[in-house]
């Protein structure tokens, strides 16, 4: 995937700020060796490659469900008055009980394509659809991941793959539901499906686990995993995203989900907690004290209806978040910033909530790029997020000469990205120092999309 290059360009935003005139080598590994400023074209190296626009750290992705993607948009019809995220489950195991491994890696390679046009340069993937319709074990116990694997290869996409453990229906060990054969494996099982993937996966691509939440595993499960994970592996796990199952914990155990976890299992900085939207303030300071990555995801906990996560109080105290199109009913990482931000504003009446909450630039826009890319990477395994030497070389380039970038610079250039429309200003998107995008647009996009739109229409029948 990496490729050395060397490249220059007139406006960047670095790892501790802007700078003009910046020229960088990135290597064979696809690692930036060199990141320096004022230097100009002219001097540069006879093989540099100048990017026309403002040059800016590439955007993690750190949870996405690819299979979500074929039903985006069709949890949208009313029915009961009580319509909800459990209902929206509902209607989702509906549609997952039918992929095959060649449709997973069609409805992944055409969203990882979407991703990449959109500024992600690595996705989570958070995968839990394991086995076959039926429940049985593929011959490859890891069949579903390495399929998306294979998607971001494919494509250029940088790849965490995260295989979930689920295993119980509910708090208590409770059994689970006749729709969910195709996600639960015992401790034994799951290692197996992290076993296939050692070694399996492609050069730069990353491999972590996923306990799905704590209705999904038990305490005894979960530390038998953990045990036999290596250490420094992400870990990432759905919790306290909805106000039942904060209620379930407490029934369950007398302790809020966050609160047990952290009792019981004291996470830290290799460990994202996905959505943590209903958290007291007690529970935000020991998640951002720990270092745990917030895995926040606003398009989809708006579109289910979960809450708002407490942004401004998190980063005050010092916390760590990314972004993630989860359901993927949009694929815009700005889209998520901007919900973030006007999440924020909505809730406590006020406006740049997340510019003065600790995070370092009066641009909010420019702040939440900055923290979400650094985040991300965490998150996902990755020493990158920002550019600077030793970071691996995810970049973007944006155009300044569109009508909502014109006459903007710096954060102001970046706040007009993320706030003020919907028009796509990227041109060019490079993963590890290999252009993946164009002039916007991905060189694989035809043929993905037909095969993309075959894959839909079978599911439609």
């Amino acid at each position: 995937m990496a490729r050395p290059g060397n490249y220059w360009c007139s406006s960047v935003l670095l790892a501790d700020g802007w700078a003009e005139d910046v020229h960088c080598r990135v290597n064979g590994s696809g690692v930036f060796d060199t990141v320096r400023s004022g230097i100009r074209l002219k001097d540069a190296d006879p093989d540099t490659v100048r990017l026309d626009g403002v040059m800016l750290p590439g955007i993690p992705n750190l949870h996405s469900h690819a299979h979500q993607r074929a039903m985006a948009g069709l949890g949208e019809l009313a029915g009961d008055a009580d319509d909800s995220f459990w209902t929206w489950r509902k209607a989702m195991y509906g549609m997952l009980a039918r992929i095959t491994p060649d449709q997973i890696y069609h409805i992944a390679r055409m969203l990882y394509l979407e991703m990449l046009e959109a500024g992600y340069t690595h996705v989570a993937e958070f995968q839990y659809l394991h086995h076959d319709p039926a429940g049985r074990p593929y011959d490859d116990r890891a069949e579903m991941t390495r399929q998306c694997a294979r998607a971001a290869w494919d494509t250029g996409i940088g790849f965490t793959a995260l295989p979930v453990l689920y295993r119980f229906g509910g708090f208590g060990s409770l059994p689970p539901g006749e729709e969910q054969k195709r996600f639960i494996n015992d401790a034994d099982g799951f290692l197996e499906i992290v076993a296939g993937l050692e070694g399996g996966l492609e050069p730069g691509q990353q491999l972590g686990i996923a306990p799905h939440s704590l209705r999904a595993v038990d305490e005894d499960l979960l530390r038998e995993v953990l045990d036999g994970t290596p250490p420094g592996r992400p870990v990432h796990i759905h919790v306290a995203e909805q106000v039942r199952e904060v209620d379930e914990c407490l029934s369950f155990s007398g302790r809020r989900p966050v609160e047990w976890l952290y009792d019981q299992f004291s996470p830290g900085p290799d460990w994202c907690l996905v959505h943590a939207t209903h958290i007291t303030d007690g529970e935000t300071g020991r998640m951002a004290a720990s270092g745990a990555v917030a895995g926040l995801c606003p398009t989809t906990e708006a579109n289910l209806g979960d809450g708002i996560f407490p942004a401004p109080a998190f980063l005050r105290e010092g916390g760590c978040f990314g972004i993630g199109s989860d359901s993927h009913i949009s694929v815009s990482p700005v889209e998520e910033l901007r919900w973030l931000e006007y999440g924020q504003r909505l809730q406590h009446r006020g406006r740049n909530l997340l510019a003065d909450a600790g995070c370092g630039s009066p641009h909010t826009g420019e702040n939440l790029l900055a923290k979400s890319a650094l985040g991300g990477a965490r998150a996902c395994g990755i020493d990158g997020g920002a550019i600077r030497p030793g970071a691996r070389a995810d970049f973007i380039v944006l155009d300044p000469d569109q009508p909502r970038t014109l006459g903007r610079q710096r954060g102001a250039l970046v706040d007009s990205w993320v706030f003020s429309g919907n028009e796509n200003p990227l041109t060019d998107v490079y993963v590890a120092g290999k252009p993946v995008v164009r002039d916007g647009r991905h060189p694989g996009r035809l043929d993905v999309l037909q095969r993309f739109r075959q894959t839909i229409n079978q599911l439609a029948q």
